[in-house]
């Protein structure tokens, strides 16, 4: 393995466990609610989500065959759907991997 490769997932590595261990230890309570510091922990859950679900649905949306967008649609509009009824990410959350997976199953069946 090359150094700079080694050296490269060092340093992803540290940043990404600082970037998770770090406010978990952090007295976070003493920061103004107005601070560019408040809003950038609170805008890393949603960006972080937005990401994961990105990096999770581009093979499916590049398949482009029928079943996969079916199943990917289910669930996204379960999601939508039950968060705008409930403003619940955790019921909308559940709701949608139960969608999916429904989908898949009569798809799969």
């Amino acid at each position: 393995m090359r150094l700079e490769v080694l050296a490269l997932a060092l340093i992803v590595g540290a940043c990404n466990w600082a970037f998770r261990y770090v406010p978990t230890r952090a007295n976070l309570h003493e920061l103004p609610s107005g601070s560019p510091v408040t809003r950038f922990l609170a805008a890393t859950g949603p960006a972080a989500i937005g990401t994961l679900f990105v990096a999770s649905a581009l093979p499916l949306v590049n398949d482009r065959s029928g079943p996969a967008t079916l199943t990917l649609g289910t669930g996204v509009g379960a999601v939508l759907l039950i968060y705008a009824a409930t403003r619940s990410v955790a019921v909308a959350t559940l709701a949608g991997a139960l969608a999916y997976g429904g989908a898949f199953w009569l798809v799969a069946a």
